[in-house]
């Protein structure tokens, strides 16, 4: 009997393996075709569309494909400078930027602990009010990513945007899988032609024009840097895209593009 439960559980386990194996499989099969193929939609895309549907029942949608050449090298260098400064150099993940995210977090979440607990006291003293009044006061940590363009582009074809560590496992699968089957301008053309720029706006091309009222191609320097301040958070910067911040986060972004080595 016991070796019979013991068979059948190296068989699941098997199996599992298995279908571990058939799915980095898949997922290099589709990155390799990417070589040659423009996907047609992300997993975050195809989320952001259900989301949409859901609430709005309708999908305002601005997408159009502009190949590497179209797109501008102010917006290459915009994009690069700040979101991966070392895009050209790493192989996909870097660690020190990870590391040094992980740390910021863990203070972030030190201090939110800290003030939930005087908030927690305070409540104490009245206690009718302090089981509904908790969860609203309540502060949440402000969490910072250490993602490299590769990264987020891995996330963004594939991954739901939910965080574990099983997740974050296949995220850095995956990029490798980028890494090793796509050369970077294919990265970051494939990039710069899905991340989103606001609700229903994604890629350079209809950021541009959705902002701009140019083309991908046509963006000047302080235009590009204004849509790579907007990437962290673009449905929050897209209300105002102007602000004094967006103004002033991309000057500085501008500075730096001209140290930027662009693939």
């Amino acid at each position: 009997m016991f070796k019979s439960i013991g068979a059948q559980a190296w068989r699941i386990v098997a199996l599992v393996l298995l279908s571990a194996l058939a799915l980095q499989l898949y997922f290099v099969l589709r990155i390799a075709a990417m070589r040659v193929i423009d996907p047609q939609s992300t997993t975050f895309q195809r989320s952001e569309a259900w989301r949409l549907i859901e609430q709005k029942h309708a999908i305002a949608w601005s997408q159009q494909w502009a190949d590497y050449p179209r797109l501008s090298d102010h917006l290459k260098r915009a994009v690069i400078a700040s979101e991966d400064a070392g895009f050209s150099e790493h192989s996909g993940v870097e660690w020190d930027a990870l590391e040094k995210a992980w740390e910021r977090n863990q203070r972030a979440e030190a201090r939110v602990d800290k003030i939930n607990a005087q908030i927690d006291r305070r409540l104490l003293k009245t206690p009718a009010a302090a089981a509904s009044a908790r969860p609203a006061a309540h502060k949440q940590a402000k969490i910072v990513g250490g993602s490299t363009i590769t990264q987020q582009l891995a996330k963004n074809l594939f991954l739901s945007g939910e965080r574990n560590l099983l997740r974050k496992g296949q995220e850095f699968a995956i990029t490798l899988m980028l890494e090793a089957c796509l050369p970077k301008q294919r990265i970051l053309e494939i990039y710069l032609n899905n991340v989103e720029w606001g609700e229903g706006v994604f890629g350079a091309e209809a950021a541009a024009r959705h902002y701009f009222r140019t083309s991908a191609a046509g963006l000047s320097t302080g235009q590009a840097a204004q849509l790579a301040v907007m990437l962290p958070a673009p449905k929050r910067f897209e209300k105002r895209p102007g602000s004094a911040y967006v103004v002033g986060r991309a000057g500085t972004i501008a500075a730096r593009m001209g140290a930027v080595e662009v693939p």
